[in-house]
């Protein structure tokens, strides 16, 4: 599942705007699990989409780019903040699941 010449990465990220009530989870959850990321997406009570997303890094990069400037189609992504950028040895998920 890992590309040869690709580290392994996971990333938290936390995406702002019209992310609830506009398939933003799925179209998360599908778009991730197409790349062979794996990791979680759910909603906040403060209105926002949290997750963690981990894969091979160029893999990871995509899917930062999608969640910051792509989201699902009837989204408005006014913000989207990575933290905690780290390299890991193996997935700490099997799959990409919405919570």
């Amino acid at each position: 599942m890992s590309d040869n010449n690709s580290k392994l990465v996971s990333v938290d990220y936390e995406v702002s705007g019209r992310v609830q009530g506009v398939c933003f989870r799925d179209c998360t959850q599908k778009t991730a699990s197409k790349k062979e990321l794996v990791g979680w997406v759910k909603n906040t009570h403060a209105g926002t989409v949290i997750g963690i997303v981990q894969g091979p890094k160029n893999r990871v990069d995509e899917m930062k780019h999608w969640l910051q400037n792509i989201g699902s189609p009837s989204s408005k992504i006014s913000h989207c903040e990575f933290k905690n950028e780290r390299e890991i040895r193996t997935m700490e998920f099997d799959r990409f699941c919405i919570e």
